[in-house]
């Protein structure tokens, strides 16, 4: 048995074994794992295997700090799940295959709302709390306190586009400025079909006899703009985004350097943003409009039928941005009839995510997930279900299954006896008001929504315990340190280190990821680059010079053992915009360049050049001395090493 296979087969076992591995990387200190499913490994779980230093979750990736010996590692994991090195290339990445396409829209969306649930659950327990707080009569809905509040809660789903513009552009490789640019596009106002309405009169309607009638108020070069409300949608502008993703490369591969800076992000906002608002908008507006009118042919053949399709699907729909259908035909409902069905028989959805946020909480031992759970389940009590569906359920799978089937069986029971809201009223446990029918005495209308919300909870909540498993809950914290090999000093009383770059100094506490800012490979100190290169920090040996020349492992001619990681990340860009002159096994001397680094096309990529320089052999040191300057200069003491 190899040194680390029990190691290796323990790693791939509590990744999900070798069918949640997607694809599989190495860097200089850990393993980088693309995973079909995150939920499955449980970061405390994986943290205690002897031989593991930390979990980092980053840039989408599943990463095992395993420190020096990382290459040994991989090489078991590789043999050990059978992923076969006639698929690797020469940055040590293994392409498994490729993820079924739900499971990929799944990993991709729940990757985009990852980064905002925090500021999503606040936003929507602002809203929810300012509703309650309106009702309760402690303010009214005029006064400044409501508006303001209001603002606060409200911004973010209005201008969702924006947040997710960003996201979807790290996402999909895309500078994230041009995302954010993207989505405030999609959010300006004089482009949403409700600010047209009200300054112009159209210049024609398309398919004016049919459900799809869309009066046109823009055209361009003779072209229909087919004008929809963006705020607030998921879809139209992912998508956009993508489809930048494509065009941004394009550009900066044909557009010369002179004129790259300003004149790549403006031809992909050009061609993505002219998609966007000619196609790409108008295909999801029609979409929705098809779904909704044809819950409405099956509703007058069945209403119970009607209600079972609308209520399972909802959910679905809110994920992709295509409920937004339904509210046009609601309002409508309630204006000329005094009542709606359609809304009504999605009430239930609503606490069925709550009581499965119940169960989660009650449940798993996971603190993260524990943590999501108070500031959502506030938030779903008040109607406010994202933080819910992007951050929990939809992730997994059986759980979002299962709450859709739950909901269905609930709009069927409501479809049944015709449940109806008679005002535009608030969401959430505020509803239950739109559905007193002024002109029935009696409570029979609200006993039935009662009675849905009832079972939704319950059934939900039940079957939440069931199925829900936090593999964490018996595992012990263990020692999370890794012995590193040693290298035994000769050089009396101190080994000094001199700086390899130019820059900023930053406690190596503050740099952005946790694996060197814990100090778990060993002390250290950062470095914000001023200038792209790196230079040797003393006269020794180069021992590691990885593949993608954005780390180099060094030790000095005292036998100080040091790793400089250029950004981070940066493995990504494989070799791009890195320049090597030296190999492993070359000897250097202090102030030889050893690699040049373009920090301005870096960071136009979306990372970071933040640099660790880590003392790996930290225990063979009485104690490490960072400078105390906030500036340095290559070739000046940086570091020093008491014996």
């Amino acid at each position: 048995m190899g040194k680390y296979q029990k190691l290796a087969k323990e790693i791939v076992a509590h990744v999900g074994g070798t069918d949640n591995i997607d694809n599989l990387t190495h860097c200089v200190t850990r393993l980088r794992f693309d995973l079909k499913d995150n939920s499955v490994p449980k970061d405390e779980v994986v943290k205690t295997l002897d031989g593991v230093v930390t979990v980092v979750r980053s840039g989408g990736q599943y990463q095992v700090v395993i420190g020096n010996h990382v290459a040994e590692v991989y090489s078991e994991v590789k043999s050990i799940a059978n992923l076969g090195s006639e698929n690797a290339d020469s940055t040590n990445t293994i392409v498994i295959k490729k993820k079924k396409p739900l499971d990929a829209f799944i990993d991709v969306i729940s990757g985009l709302f990852q980064p905002i649930l925090g500021i999503l659950c606040a936003a929507g327990m602002l809203k929810g709390l300012n509703t309650l707080f309106s009702t309760l009569d402690f303010y009214t809905m005029d006064s400044g306190i409501y508006m303001l509040v209001n603002a606060m809660g409200d911004a973010l789903f209005m201008f969702l586009p924006v947040f997710l513009g960003f996201t979807s552009a790290n996402k999909f490789k895309v500078q994230p400025f041009i995302g954010i640019l993207i989505g405030l596009a999609m959010c300006y106002p004089a482009i949403q079909l409700d600010a047209l309405t009200a300054t112009k009169d159209p210049l024609y309607t398309l398919f004016s006899s049919s459900a799809l009638s869309s009066p046109v108020y823009l055209d361009v070069f003779g072209i229909p703009l087919i004008s929809m409300n963006y705020t607030s949608t998921v879809l139209p502008v992912i998508i956009v985004v993508y489809f930048a993703s494509k065009v941004q490369p394009i550009m900066d591969k044909f557009i010369p350097s002179v004129i790259k800076f300003f004149m790549v992000p403006m031809i992909t906002v050009l061609i993505s943003l002219t998609l966007g608002f000619l196609l790409i908008g108008p295909v999801a507006s029609y979409a929705s409009e098809l779904i909704a009118q044809g819950v409405l042919v099956v509703q007058d053949a069945s209403p119970v039928v009607a209600g079972f399709l609308l209520g399972f699907l909802w959910q679905i729909l809110l994920v992709f941005g295509l409920h937004w259908g339904f509210v046009p035909i609601y309002i409508n409902n309630i204006t000329t009839l005094g009542y709606d069905t359609i809304m009504a028989s999605i009430f239930a959805t609503t606490f069925s995510q709550l009581a499965i946020v119940v169960g989660i909480t009650i449940k798993t031992k996971d603190k993260k997930l524990k943590a999501l759970g108070v500031p959502s389940v506030i938030s779903a009590l008040f109607g406010v279900t994202e933080p819910i569906v992007y951050g929990i359920t939809l992730p997994r799978k059986k759980l979002f299954i299962m709450s859709c089937i739950v909901s269905g069986i609930a709009a069927g029971f409501y479809g049944m006896y015709n449940l109806r809201e008679f005002t535009f009223g608030g969401l959430g446990i505020f509803e239950f008001l739109t559905m007193v029918d002024p002109n029935e005495p009696g409570t029979k209308n609200v006993m039935i929504a009662v009675i849905g919300v009832v079972f939704a909870m319950v059934a939900s909540f039940i079957l939440t315990l069931v199925m829900f498993k936090d593999e964490s809950e018996e595992v012990h914290p263990a020692d999370l340190s890794v012995k590193l090999p040693k290298s035994v000093s000769e050089s009396g009383k101190k080994n000094t280190m001199f700086s390899p770059m130019n820059g900023e100094v930053i406690p190596i506490q503050e740099v952005q990821d946790e694996a060197f800012s814990q100090e778990l490979l060993g002390r250290g100190i950062g470095i914000r680059p001023s200038t792209g290169e790196l230079f040797a920090p003393f006269d020794g040996k180069v021992v590691t010079l990885f593949p993608t020349k954005h780390a180099v492992g060094l030790v000095s001619n005292e036998g100080m053992e040091v790793l400089i990681h250029i950004g981070f990340n940066t493995v990504r860009l494989k070799g791009k915009y890195f320049d090597s002159y030296v190999q492993e096994g070359d000897i250097v001397q202090k102030g030889q360049k050893l690699v040049d680094f373009n920090i301005a096309e870096i960071e136009k990529a979306g990372f970071s050049v933040e640099t660790p320089i880590i003392v790996t052999n930290t225990e063979n040191y009485l104690e490490i001395v960072e400078t105390p300057e906030k500036k340095v200069s290559a070739g000046k003491v940086l570091l020093t090493g008491l014996l």
